[in-house]
C-alpha cells in the first residue's frame, strides 16, 4: 500500500528514474560498442595488406597502381622481402641538371694493388669511380654499372658482381681462370639518376607497350569482316586505360590476369582470333630522353686498361698436362648438377668458348650423347623466343628430331619435333599475353601455369620455362602476380609426380638499353623469380645471366648460337648428370 501510495502520487519521477536507467544502460552499450568498433577497426588495419609504393605523379604519367599483396597473391611476409631484395640505391630527392648525372666519361676504374703477374686462381680487386659531368665523386650510389675479365684471342672471360658502396664508389673482385692474358672492361649502363626514372615508369600505369586485337566475323550480307583495335593488360581495378570506348574484357579464370581490348565498332567481344604486338609509346620528357642518349648509356669507362698476366698454378698439377688445361681447378667440381644448388659469383667461366660451370659437373655432350640423355623423354619448353632457341638447337643437334607441321608460325609457334627410334618429343610453346610477337592466333597463346597444370609429369617429363623479357613492359606487381600463379602449379605437379624435372631458366641480358627493355628491369624480375622459388625442393634454377653478361660476342637478347650451345648443354647436364 505505502509502495503503491508512493508511485500514484510521485508518477513524474518514477518515469525520471526508468529514463535514467535506459540512458545509462544505451550509453554504457554504445560505449562499449564504440571501444569494440575501436579495437577491431585497428586489428582490421594491421591486418589490411601493404601496398607497393605508388609512382610519384608526374606531367606524363598522372596514373598509378594501388596493388595489395592480395592482388599479387602472396603473403605480407613474403612481399616485404622482395622489396629487401629489390632495394636499389640512388638520388634522395629527382635530378633535374643532367651535369649532376653520372658521367662515364669523368666516371674511371682502377684495380688495386696491381702486380706483374698472378697465378691461375687468384683474384683481383677493382674500384670504380663516378663523378658527374663536372668531375665531382658521386655522393650516392645507384649506378648500374657491369664488369667482366675478358681474352678475346683465348674466346675467355669471367664475370664480376659490382658492390656499391652508396658514396660514389664500387667494387669489383675478379677471378683469374685462365692462363695467359687478361683485361679488366667496366662500362656504365645506366646512371643512378636514369635507374631513379626506370623505377618511377615501371610502377607507373603509363602503357609503355601496346598490343592489337584482331577480331574477325560476319557482317552484313554475311561478308566476313576484320578490325583491329588497341589491347593492354588490366591490372589494378581501375587498369591502366582511359578509353572512349572501352573494353572488352578477357579474364582467365586460372590466373585471375585480365586482358583487354578497345571495343570493335561493328563486331562483338567474343570475336577476338588474333593477337599481335603494338606500338611502343615513351613517357620520357625531353630531360629524361638526354639521360638515355647513346653518349650517356652502355658506354665503356676509363681505367687501368692493360694485359694482366696469368701464369701456371703449378701447385699440386702435372707440370706435363698441355697448356689448354692449365685453367683454375675449380672447373673440375665433381658436384652433381641437381636442384637446390646455388650459383656462386663467378658462376663458371668461359674458355676457348666453352663454358666451366663451378655450380656442378657440367658435360659437353655431342650430338648422339644428347639423343641419349633425351631417349624416352618429353621436353616441354614454355616461355618466349629465348627458350625457342633452345627448341632450334635441339632440332639441329640431335640426329633424327623432326619438326612437325602443326600449321603455326614458324616463329610464333606453338611447335613440336619428335625422333621415333628413341621417342624423343620437344614442344615449345610461348606464354599468354601481354606478348610482343608477331600476329598469331590467341587461342594458342596459354599462361604458363595453366599449361603445367595440363602436364602429367614423371620420369620421363622435362619442364623448362621463362618468363622475362616480355613482362619488362609492365609493373613489378604484375610479374610478382604471375611467378606466384605459376609457382602454384609447380608445387602442384612436383606433388603428383615428384620425379619432373623442373628448370627455370633466367632471363638474359638483352642489347637494348632504354625506358623499354632495359637490363636493369631484367635483373630485377630475376631477383624476384630466384627469391619466389628459393623454398621450393625439386626446381632447378638455371641462371644464364652471367653467360649472356660475359661473353665477348655483342649483348642481344637473343644470344649468339655459341653461347645457347653452352646453355643448352649446361641444361642437359641437369637432365642427365654424372
Amino acid at each position: 500500500m505505502v509502495t503503491l501510495s508512493m508511485k500514484k502520487s510521485n508518477p513524474p519521477v518514477g518515469r525520471l528514474r526508468q529514463y535514467a536507467l535506459l540512458l545509462a544502460c544505451f550509453l554504457c552499450t554504445s560505449s562499449y560498442l564504440a571501444l569494440l568498433g575501436l579495437n577491431y577497426g585497428i586489428q582490421m588495419t594491421q591486418l589490411l595488406p601493404p601496398r607497393p609504393k605508388p609512382a610519384s605523379r608526374n606531367s606524363n604519367s598522372s596514373n598509378y597502381y594501388a596493388i595489395s599483396t592480395t592482388d599479387m597473391e602472396i603473403s605480407d611476409e613474403e612481399w616485404e622481402r622482395l622489396q629487401k631484395a629489390l632495394v636499389w640505391p640512388g638520388p634522395d630527392q629527382q635530378i633535374t641538371q643532367l651535369n649532376l648525372s653520372t658521367s662515364p666519361v669523368h666516371s674511371t676504374f682502377s684495380i688495386v694493388g696491381l702486380k706483374k703477374s698472378y697465378k691461375v686462381g687468384e683474384k683481383i680487386s677493382v674500384i670504380i669511380t663516378a663523378r658527374d659531368h663536372n668531375k665531382n665523386l658521386k655522393t650516392y650510389g645507384g649506378d648500374f654499372f657491369k664488369a667482366k675479365l675478358f681474352n678475346s684471342k683465348l674466346k675467355a672471360s669471367v664475370y664480376g658482381e659490382v658492390v656499391d658502396h652508396h658514396n660514389g664508389t664500387y667494387s669489383v673482385v675478379l677471378l683469374l681462370p685462365w692462363e695467359g692474358q687478361a683485361q679488366v672492361f667496366v662500362r656504365l649502363e645506366h646512371s643512378s639518376e636514369v635507374v631513379q626514372i626506370l623505377k618511377k615508369y615501371r610502377e607507373s600505369s603509363f602503357p609503355r607497350s601496346h598490343y592489337n586485337g584482331h577480331f574477325e566475323g560476319s557482317g552484313p550480307n554475311k561478308i566476313r569482316i576484320s578490325e583491329v583495335v588497341q589491347c593492354n593488360l588490366k591490372w589494378g581495378a581501375e587498369g591502366s586505360w582511359r578509353k572512349r570506348n572501352c573494353c572488352c574484357e578477357y579474364k582467365d579464370i586460372k590466373t585471375g590476369t585480365v586482358w583487354q581490348c578497345e571495343r570493335p565498332k561493328k563486331l562483338s567481344c567474343d570475336k577476338l582470333v588474333h593477337h599481335s604486338r603494338g606500338g611502343l609509346e615513351s613517357p620520357l620528357n625531353a630531360f629524361e630522353n638526354h639521360l638515355f642518349t647513346k653518349k650517356l648509356t652502355n658506354v665503356a669507362i676509363t681505367g687501368d686498361k692493360i694485359n694482366i698476366n696469368v701464369l701456371p698454378n703449378t701447385a699440386g698439377k702435372d707440370l706435363h698436362k698441355k697448356e689448354e688445361t692449365m685453367v683454375f681447378e675449380a672447373q673440375g667440381t665433381t658436384e652433381r648438377c641437381r636442384s637446390g644448388l646455388t650459383t656462386p659469383v663467378p658462376a663458371g667461366f668461359y674458355f676457348k668458348d666453352v663454358w666451366k660451370s663451378f655450380v656442378c659437373n657440367t658435360q659437353q655432350f655431342n650430338s648422339t650423347q644428347m639423343g641419349n640423355c633425351l631417349k624416352n623423354k618429353i621436353v616441354y619448353l614454355l616461355g618466349d623466343s629465348t627458350t625457342r632457341q633452345w627448341f632450334e638447337f635441339l632440332e639441329r643437334s640431335v640426329p633424327g628430331l623432326k619438326r612437325m607441321d602443326l600449321h603455326t608460325p614458324r616463329t610464333g609457334g606453338p611447335l613440336m619435333t619428335v625422333e621415333l627410334k628413341n621417342n624423343i618429343i620437344v614442344h615449345w610453346r610461348p606464354h599468354g599475353v601481354p606478348l610482343r610477337f608477331s600476329k598469331m592466333l590467341i587461342t594458342d597463346l596459354h599462361y604458363i601455369a595453366n599449361d603445367i597444370d595440363e602436364i602429367a609429369g614423371g620420369p620421363h617429363a622435362v619442364v623448362v620455362f621463362t618468363i622475362f623479357a616480355h613482362l619488362v613492359f609492365h609493373p613489378v606487381t604484375f610479374y610478382i602476380h604471375e611467378v606466384a600463379k605459376i609457382r602454384q602449379s609447380v608445387v602442384a605437379l612436383l606433388s603428383r609426380a615428384p620425379q619432373t624435372t623442373v628448370v627455370i631458366k633466367s632471363g638474359n641480358t638483352a642489347g637494348v638499353k632504354n625506358i623499354f627493355q632495359s637490363d636493369w628491369y631484367a635483373m630485377q624480375l630475376n631477383t624476384v623469380m630466384r627469391e619466389m622459388f628459393r623454398d621450393i625442393d625439386g626446381v632447378i634454377y638455371l641462371d644464364v645471366w652471367q653467360m649472356t653478361s660475359c661473353h665477348y660476342l655483342r649483348e642481344n637478347v637473343h644470344p649468339g648460337p655459341v653461347i645457347i650451345a653452352n646453355e643448352v648443354k649446361m641444361f642437359l647436364s641437369y637432365v642427365c648428370p654424372i
